[in-house]
């Protein structure tokens, strides 16, 4: 396959506009054919997962900040690593990182020849799996990717919930569940309680799982099905501590007592994600964080684009992939963080139709900003014009723009250099932001393929 044919391939797969979960609104027999077909790749592909050390990590928010952290922890100790992590912001192979870079093209196109070619047997031999979606192809892709080449550490990130995620059927050395709250209810369930349930379905038996700082419902669930699962469990607060003191963040642990430790991502909530990130690396090997200097300086170099990155000066302009009203809150209280003054904000802001559009515009409110909304070019992005009557709602100036570009270079052009910018609301509103600036640039031929 030529790379063109290879992303032409992912987008003709069933599912891949609707998510990652098969068939989600067809009950648990019919969802679950995700995991057999994900499970039959595998197979035939030489069951590559079983020659990968692997660390599992779910979560609401939170798990893609922390998978980064946990592999730059792994390569400051000499481990090769693998991280994959979605969505992307620019080019779909940032999906599949290998000592934290894309994988070339032309791996990525040889790599989903052979699982064309395992798809086409499945389908003949056992049709009534039905054909994989995008994201089942991709999961036993980056396993068949990391095991080719030698990663000794594989953070996998679970697409959506846990329990039926395509990634389940990793058997991980430790599994890492992060923030949860209230996010694709339709899919995972009304209460936090039903959606942990769905989370905590990476628990393996007997393997240690350590879980983040979470709402004590969140908490009581996990519990519960460690416990049914023997299997160990390191809680926030109980087993390892964060704390922020007059030189910096604290953390405690098993690891050692850490103070003044400097983090490259911004946010309280980003502390704790390191905390939880040093707990995982302790899990699975205590080596990785036997040199702490070391561990450290990883911890004050790791980069994870579109949350909270900074990408001007003056007027100050940030990026953050916030796109649910959880994640919207920890924005604001790092804004806050970050001296940005009540009535001084600008906020583009880009949604997808799925989410709680009112509810995140109520959690910007505090703020006191001026908001201009806006669409991705991603076909399930929300109408814009939809955002301005629950701004209205809250005493918030709103007003539409035709692109995210257009929002960020008027912004840029019209404000003084003391104002403040944010963009936010889904990744694919950030990435847009990004590559107006110059960022990074999408392929035009996946711009074509992917956002038609």
């Amino acid at each position: 396959m030529e790379y063109a044919e290879a992303i032409a391939w992912i987008v003709n797969r069933d599912g891949y506009e609707r998510g990652f979960v098969a068939n989600p609104f067809a009950g648990d027999e019919v969802a679950a054919l995700g995991l057999r077909r994900t499970d039959a790749l595998l197979q035939l592909l030489g069951r590559p997962q079983d020659r990968l050390a692997i660390i599992h990590v779910a979560g609401t928010k939170g798990k893609g900040s922390t998978a980064a952290m946990i592999a730059a922890l792994a390569r400051a100790a000499g481990r090769r690593t693998g991280v994959y992590a979605t969505p992307h912001l620019h080019t779909f192979r940032e999906r599949f990182l290998i000592d934290d870079a894309p994988i070339a093209p032309e791996t990525f196109a040889a790599l989903i020849a052979e699982v064309a070619d395992a798809d086409e047997v499945i389908r003949a031999t056992q049709p009534e799996l039905g054909p994989p979606t995008a994201f089942e192809a991709t999961t036993a892709l980056a396993l068949l990717a990391f095991e080719r080449a030698g990663v000794e550490l594989a953070v996998v990130e679970v697409g959506l919930g846990g329990r039926l995620d395509a990634t389940n059927v990793v058997d991980p050395s430790v599994a890492v569940i992060a923030s949860i709250s209230l996010d694709h209810m339709a899919i995972l369930g009304d209460t936090l309680e039903e959606i942990a349930a769905e989370k905590a379905g990476i628990v393996k038996p007997g393997r240690p799982v350590v879980l983040g700082p979470n709402d004590p419902a969140v908490v009581a669930t996990v519990l519960s099905i460690a416990a049914e699962r023997a299997a160990p469990l390191a809680l926030f607060d109980a087993d390892w501590q964060v704390t922020q003191e007059a030189d910096g963040p604290r953390l405690h642990g098993p690891w050692g007592d850490w103070r003044g430790v400097q983090l490259a991502l911004s946010g309280w909530h980003q502390v704790q994600n390191a905390g939880l990130a040093l707990m995982a690396c302790w899990q699975h090997d205590a080596a990785l964080l036997a040199d702490e200097d070391r561990a450290r300086a990883a911890l004050a170099d790791v980069r994870w684009p579109g949350r909270f990155e900074r990408l001007n000066d003056r007027p100050a302009l940030w990026v953050d992939g916030a796109h649910n009203v959880d994640s919207i809150e920890r924005l604001v209280e790092t804004l806050q963080e970050a001296g940005v003054a009540p009535d001084g904000l600008l906020v583009i802001l880009g949604i997808g139709r799925d989410k709680d559009a009112a509810g995140m515009v109520a959690a910007l409110a505090p703020l006191r900003p001026r908001i201009v909304t806006t669409a991705s070019h991603n076909p399930r992005a929300l109408d814009p014009a939809s955002i301005v009557a629950a701004a209205a709602a809250h005493g918030l100036l709103a007003e539409t723009a035709p692109s995210v570009a257009s929002a960020v270079r008027a912004a840029l052009g019209t404000l003084p250099p003391n104002a403040s910018i944010v963009v936010c609301g889904s990744l694919y509103a950030v990435a847009e932001a990004r590559e107006a600036l110059g960022v990074a640039e999408t392929p035009e031929l996946e711009r074509r393929l992917l956002y038609a």
